[in-house]
Order: C-alpha cells, then sequence, then structure tokens
C-alpha cells in the first residue's frame, strides 16, 4: 500500500484527538527513552514528546511519505522507515515508553506481538495502544460489499482487513506480562462536512487496501459506488454534516 502523508493529516485534529486522551492516561513518571511505532506524519510523536519533553523520543513507520512528514514536523526528533513488527528495544536498554497509536491493527497475530513489546519495556515502563474498533461500522461493512460487487471483485472482493479483538482478549493477552492493565472502549463523534468528507477519511486509511490494486478509473468507480453507500449509511444533517461515529479502543499496560 501506499500511504499519504498529504491525505491522512487531511482530518488531524480528529485523528490527534484519540492520541492525546491515549498519552494524557499514562502515570507520570519519569520517562528517558520512548518510541512512537507507526508515527505516521509525527502528529501522535508530537504529543508524546509534548507529554515527556526531557525524554529521546524516536518514531518508526512503514511509509516513506510518513517519515517525511514527520521528520519535517519534528526534525530535532530521530525518525526511521521500518517495519515496526520486527522492532526491539535498542542494544542499550528498555524503552520507557512504547506508543502505538492506530498502527497495530494493520499488525497479525496481536497474541504474540503484545507480549514482545511488553518485554521491551523496562520495569514500570509503559505499553499504550490505541487501535479502530469499528470493522462492524457501515463504513467498513460497505467498503467489504462494493469490492465484492463490481467489475474489480475477482482483485479486491476477497479482501479483509485484519480480524480485531475485544477488551478482553487483549486483558487475557497482557495481563501474565504486565503489572496492570487498563483496557477501555470510546466512540468518537465526528463531524464531516457530508458523505464526500466520510468517503475522503477512510480513504487515507481502511481504504488503502482495496484502492491501492485498482487502476485510476477503478478506483474513481469504486469511490463513486461507495459514497452512494455512504449516503445512504450516514444521512446528513439539517446543515448538510455527517456524525461519523468512530469506535476505538485503548490499552495502557505498565510492565
Amino acid at each position: 500500500m501506499t500511504w499519504s502523508a498529504k491525505q491522512y493529516s487531511e482530518f488531524e485534529n480528529e485523528r490527534t484527538r484519540p492520541v492525546r486522551d491515549l498519552v494524557a492516561a499514562i502515570a507520570q513518571r519519569e520517562v528517558h527513552l520512548a518510541v512512537d511505532l507507526g508515527c505516521g506524519p509525527g502528529n501522535s510523536t508530537e504529543v508524546l514528546r509534548h507529554r515527556f519533553p526531557e525524554a529521546v523520543i524516536s518514531g518508526l513507520d512503514s511509509s516513506a511519505d510518513m517519515v517525511a512528514a514527520a521528520r519535517k514536523r519534528l526534525p530535532a526528533l530521530d525518525f526511521a522507515v521500518a517495519d515496526i513488527a520486527a522492532w526491539n528495544a535498542p542494544p542499550a536498554g528498555k524503552v520507557d515508553v512504547i506508543l502505538a497509536n492506530a498502527s497495530l491493527q494493520w499488525l497479525p497475530d496481536h497474541a504474540t506481538l503484545y507480549p514482545h513489546l511488553a518485554a521491551q519495556l523496562a520495569p514500570g515502563g509503559c505499553l499504550a495502544i490505541q487501535t479502530p474498533d469499528n470493522l462492524d461500522e457501515p463504513a467498513h461493512r460497505l467498503a467489504r460489499e462494493v469490492a465484492a460487487d463490481g467489475p474489480w471483485s475477482a482483485t479486491i472482493g476477497a479482501i479483509r482487513h485484519n480480524p480485531r479483538h475485544g477488551a478482553s482478549d487483549y486483558y487475557a493477552i497482557l495481563q501474565p506480562h504486565c503489572k496492570h492493565v487498563d483496557v477501555w472502549r470510546t466512540t468518537y463523534y465526528h463531524p464531516l462536512a457530508g458523505a464526500s468528507a466520510v468517503v475522503e477519511w477512510f480513504k487515507g486509511s481502511a481504504l488503502q487496501p482495496y484502492l491501492a490494486p485498482l487502476d485510476d478509473a477503478q478506483q474513481a468507480a469504486f469511490l463513486q459506488r461507495y459514497e452512494e453507500a455512504i449516503a445512504k449509511a450516514y444521512p446528513a444533517l439539517a446543515d448538510g454534516t455527517v456524525l461519523l461515529p468512530f469506535p476505538r479502543l485503548f490499552i495502557v499496560a505498565n510492565r
């Protein structure tokens, strides 16, 4: 997939609000080393830096475009293009905070990944994770339906996002490895300027696996059909605003 920092940042205020809530839930402590896994264009890293200004903070992302945007935004910090699934703490020592904001849902096998990340923490360190919990929302369901019902069905009809798990699953995964695990779910309601804005939102994230294999003409046709379905599923208010419900799952776990 080709990620666009510009597309993703179009709704930066809305996308950054959950990570502000997540980072605010990290217990105040002395933090020497922190990492942002899946840093995107640096908006989440900036929140982390504001919370822990004395810490050495780095960011990783698989997208060169995202990392370029993050470096431009925060030139004093260290960013790298890397596979976050293969990340390990530096040889010099464990890290105090691992932040993963809306990134780990793209990776499989959380039953192995999450304990691995917890093991990279220093004693008392914090693993802070936020993942969208919206696979059953209309926006995702309609993407699957449009993908399966069109001239592109042979190419993208079988595409599925990685499965998401519930709060009790993640608690059970992390509890044996952490002293304290806090899990909660929040639904945000984002006011957007009509169905076209909802489509633009998901073009920067959830629609990427469907759009990437299509040529320009197919992408345009797919998006037109998707927008028509979105307009029915998310009726506009009297002023044309669409209130987009967006549930997210949060985890703050301390080793």
